[in-house]
């Protein structure tokens, strides 16, 4: 009894100092093979979906900030923001007494001319009348009378014309609308003296047509050649989200702007007023149909701040291929660049990989 209970101490002894200075051994066999570093893919060269979808902007079919062309008060205003207007009714009527005295100044020269043009012509009918009688008027004298005719004559018709310019400019007072519209926006109040100013200048009145609007597309220098002109157009306001509309397009610039853009225009009518210049729209280009391009998954696309660009393997090394994006889907996006169909590429590029590193 007493040689089992040495036996159990001894056994508890050991487990304890095995427990406290040694660690479990690992008899899992370690794998050494490589199972390699990357993961490539491929360039896929792929049909464009039938529309390509890309924002747009309501602009007015016309706008016009109106500026007064001479110097006055602001005598009568007939209108406020929001004041619905038609073509050619009077808007602002101006002020400008000095121009009432040009005018009664040019009304009194033309008429002193016209009395002077009618006297030189009474004398000259006289003088050729008395020339009948020979000898009674020398021709000296009948050819004087009749370049005084004429000199008044023309001098009338230039004062005549001075009255007819300051009537022009007195029309100017008064400021009518130039198409049917909208007052959308008015910066100046009766009594206030306004002037002829720049186009950067705070207009008296902006007034816009909504009756038809613009749906302004840009479409990138990528896509000009791709998109059918011909097919109609589906858009999506995005204040008006579940209401599709369709239309044809109805201009292009057939130029690119400054931000390599080419601009089309879609007219969309306004016919119950909802429409409000500025709305933003989603709107569906359609495609011509067997146009292809290249696309590549999203994780290849290496973006940093000099540039975008994929890893291509080209003889076991890197090369960085610039690229420009086009447009992007779930899992791949459309790209542009010196590439070619079924091209060797890594499917997880990363800006530590340099220029010529080897990559196998």
């Amino acid at each position: 009894m007493k040689y089992r209970s040495y036996l159990l101490i001894a056994a508890t002894a050991l487990v304890a100092a095995c427990t406290s200075s040694e660690k479990p051994v690992d008899l899992t066999e370690k794998s050494n093979k490589n199972t390699g570093k990357y993961e490539f893919g491929t360039v896929s060269e792929k049909a464009l979906s039938s529309s390509a979808s890309l924002p747009g902007q309501l602009v007015p079919f016309n706008e016009v900030n109106l500026f007064p062309k001479v110097n006055g008060f602001v005598k009568q205003l007939f209108v406020d923001r929001g004041s619905i207007v038609k073509k050619g009714q009077l808007l602002i009527i101006l002020e400008a007494p000095e121009m009432e005295a040009q005018l009664q100044s040019a009304n009194s020269r033309y008429m002193q001319a016209q009395e002077n043009a009618q006297a030189s012509k009474e004398k000259y009918e006289r003088l050729k009348e008395a020339a009948k009688e020979p000898g009674s008027v020398s021709s000296l004298d009948l050819d004087n009378a009749s370049s005084k005719m004429k000199a008044d004559l023309a001098m009338a018709q230039s004062e005549q014309s001075n009255v007819e310019a300051v009537r022009t400019m007195q029309g100017y007072l008064r400021i009518y609308a130039p198409f049917d519209g909208m007052i959308v926006q008015r910066n100046v109040s009766p009594g206030a003296l306004v002037a002829p100013g720049k186009q950067t200048d705070q207009p008296m009145l902006i007034i816009q047509d909504i009756n038809k609007m613009r749906l302004t597309v840009y479409i990138p220098e990528d896509y000009v050649d791709k998109v059918d002109l011909a097919q109609p157009v589906k858009f999506t306001f995005n204040a008006m989200p579940g209401q599709e509309h369709t239309a044809k397009i109805s201009r292009s610039a057939n130029a690119l702007g400054s931000m390599r853009q080419e601009a089309i225009e879609i007219d969309v009518i306004n016919e119950n007023g909802k429409l409000k210049p500025g709305m933003y729209a989603e709107v569906k280009i359609p495609m011509v149909s067997g146009a292809k391009s290249l696309q590549v998954p999203n994780s290849a696309i290496v973006r940093s701040t000099e540039k975008e660009y994929v890893i291509a393997i080209r003889d076991g090394k890197a090369s960085l291929v610039g690229i420009k994006e086009g447009l992007a889907g779930n899992d791949s996006t459309e790209i542009f660049g010196d590439l070619k169909p079924n091209d060797k590429i890594l499917l997880h590029g990363s800006d530590e990989i340099k220029q010529g590193d080897s990559i196998q």
